[in-house]
């Protein structure tokens, strides 16, 4: 069976009410909303592996009462899961358009190329595919926003790369580089702890197409969010924002 339009359109507002019910039973005991309460966030991979937890850890320091709830997915996944209300927030990369998603926060966030900070190119700032190629890079799998700008790019360009390593798992690809492996490439959020600490250094690849891809913060269109929630939310852009700031 398979619901009607009206169907759909009553389910949706049946899901906006259930949702605020219970934000309003959450306010109502947290008295003040930060105090006490849960966040719930779907995110990307890259995002998850230092950037959520750090920012997490730091705003937990200011609101203890505060639990969180952290679902990785694929990016074609994360916003499915906060339309059907699993997840208050979800952070992930620019899809097409979808009916019942606010954006609350869209930024650029652009392919780089990532490698040792001895690495021969490491010298640059920029890097084009062609000073790329004569050295062994390793990719993620086809499905990922990154690898696909850098497909479109290789493409248009005309020019085929060999990959010595693919994998679905970036902690692979990073232990690949720190390793001495080659290069690989990445978005500036997923690595940026690293690039402070120094483990890492990034380049900006000059080619068109490697700044096609945002960064969203999506939320469920018509609903109000939690005070916890909305802090949260707040928190995170400013984070972000702060990233592409360098």
């Amino acid at each position: 069976m398979v619901a009607s339009a009206a169907g759909e359109l009553l389910a949706a507002y049946a899901l906006r009410g259930a949702l605020e019910a219970d934000r309003v039973v959450s306010e109502i005991a947290a008295l003040q909303g930060l105090r006490r309460g849960r966040v719930r966030v779907a995110s990307s991979a890259g995002f998850a592996i230092e950037f959520l937890p750090r920012i997490i850890a730091e705003f937990r320091r200011r609101y203890p009462g505060l639990q969180f709830h952290v679902r990785v997915a694929p990016p074609a996944d994360v916003t499915g899961i906060v339309l059907r209300g699993d997840a208050d927030i979800g952070i992930t990369y620019s899809r097409a358009a979808e009916q019942g998603i606010r954006i609350a926060h869209r930024q650029a966030a652009p392919v780089i190329a990532i490698m040792r900070p001895d690495h021969p190119l490491a010298r640059f700032r920029s890097v084009t595919l062609a000073q790329m190629q004569a050295y062994p890079l390793a990719l993620p799998e086809g499905d990922n926003t990154v690898r696909q700008l850098f497909d479109l790019a290789c493409g248009e360009r005309g020019m085929v790369f060999e990959p010595v390593l693919v994998t679905n798992h970036f902690e692979t690809l990073t232990s690949f580089v720190l390793h001495g492996g080659g290069l690989s490439i990445s978005g500036s959020v997923t690595v940026g702890d690293r690039l402070r600490r120094g483990e890492l250094h990034a380049a900006s690849i000059r080619e068109r197409g490697m700044r096609g891809r945002a960064i969203e913060l999506q939320t469920l269109a018509g609903r109000t969010l939690p005070e916890g929630v909305r802090a949260f939310l707040g928190f995170i852009r400013d984070k972000l924002v702060a990233e592409a700031a360098g």
